[in-house]
């Protein structure tokens, strides 16, 4: 396991186009490929397997609140986004408001979405290190579109909660996570994730 992303840093006069990045990542599918704001390439091992459940456990959770309350659609951590800074990132999990992603067309879809979510979850592994996962969601907190971001740290079982224009808080060992008001009923039970 890497202790941090590596980063490649390319020469401004190289384009990558967002073709050539989504081949890039599909030939490379065992390693998470991000890029940043600056257009740097984040080359990062994948989760271990007990990060995974974990992670797949709150997917699953906002899965089925969102196929209930069908104002919007949940994604997993393999779903890429391009943000409006070139950035292309993968949440953990996140969701996005249905009118916004139906605005999409099926072509946008098919590849990393030029379309920050509304909301983002990202889960620290034991690889992590939380000031690169809170340069992570700094950037999320840029995008005029996102509403809502939790960085849950689970060695420390602290909850970051991020809103523009809002001071991060901090949630020590809390036992469940509202998403009101931006998702109305949408209640995270922690005891699965610690």
């Amino acid at each position: 396991m890497w202790e941090n992303p590596i980063v490649l840093k390319i020469p401004s006069d190289w384009k990558i186009t967002d073709d050539n990045f989504f081949n890039f990542c599909q030939i490379n599918q065992d390693l998470a490929i991000e890029t940043n704001k600056f257009g740097e390439l984040l080359i990062m091992s994948p989760a271990g397997s007990e990060t995974s459940n974990r992670n797949l456990g709150i997917a699953a959770q906002l899965y089925f609140w969102a196929e209930t309350e069908s104002s919007g659609i949940a994604f997993d951590s393999s779903a890429g986004f391009t943000l409006s800074t070139g950035a292309k990132k993968s949440p953990d999990v996140s969701w996005i408001k249905l009118e916004r992603w139906n605005s999409l067309s099926q072509e946008q879809k098919e590849k990393f979405a030029p379309i920050c979510p509304d909301f983002v979850v990202e889960l620290m592994s034991p690889s992590d290190h939380l000031k690169t996962l809170q340069a992570k969601m700094t950037e999320y907190m840029e995008e005029p579109e996102i509403q809502l971001g939790w960085l849950i740290d689970r060695k420390e079982r602290k909850v970051y909660i991020y809103c523009p224009g809002m001071t991060t808080r901090c949630l020590e060992n809390p036992e469940s996570i509202s998403g009101e008001p931006i998702l109305p009923g949408f209640v995270l039970n922690m005891s699965r994730v610690w």
